[in-house]
């Protein structure tokens, strides 16, 4: 189980996780990893776009802790019907969303740990991040750093 940190823009209109931008980098890491996204399942911490106008664009906003409180239980929900065997948290906002805001995705990425609500959990990037890089030899070398952080989980999952 795949858990983002909220629906973009590209998602909000298709009613579906990660189909933009961000999606499309994931599909690729998830391919180069040995992972076929129809045998995992794909969510976000948050259910609903948060965002602001930006002329004719609408520009994500970073969710506060009462809409991530706020959602918390139907991630719960979907834990409980999906029963994952491993959950793996992409970004911050899915991580703080299992551990609590004091955990920091620079210092556990790609660990294997647990929490309350998963027993198996590999946080990592959100594949957004890879489009914020300054330059292609950055966004090379962390994606390269994603893929590795799938396949862990992907072994660790039993695949």
């Amino acid at each position: 189980m795949l858990v983002g940190e909220q629906p973009g823009d590209y998602e909000d209109v298709a009613g579906k996780p990660f189909v933009g931008p961000a999606g499309n980098i994931m599909n690729r890491a998830l391919e180069e990893a040995g992972i076929d996204r129809k045998d995992i399942y794909i969510t976000n911490a948050v259910k609903h776009f948060k965002w602001e106008p930006r002329g004719k664009r609408r520009i994500h906003e970073k969710p506060n802790s009462r809409e991530i409180a706020a959602c918390r239980p139907w991630l719960e929900a979907e834990l409980q019907v999906v029963k994952p065997k491993l959950v793996v948290c992409l970004g911050a906002t899915a991580a703080q969303t299992i551990f609590g805001p004091s955990f920091r995705v620079t210092r556990e990425r790609g660990k294997i740990l647990s929490s309350k609500v998963a027993a198996r959990v590999l946080a990592t990037i959100h594949p957004s991040s890879l489009l914020r890089q300054p330059d292609e030899a950055s966004r090379a070398r962390e994606f390269k750093l994603f893929v590795a952080d799938l396949r862990t989980a992907l072994k660790a999952a039993g695949g």
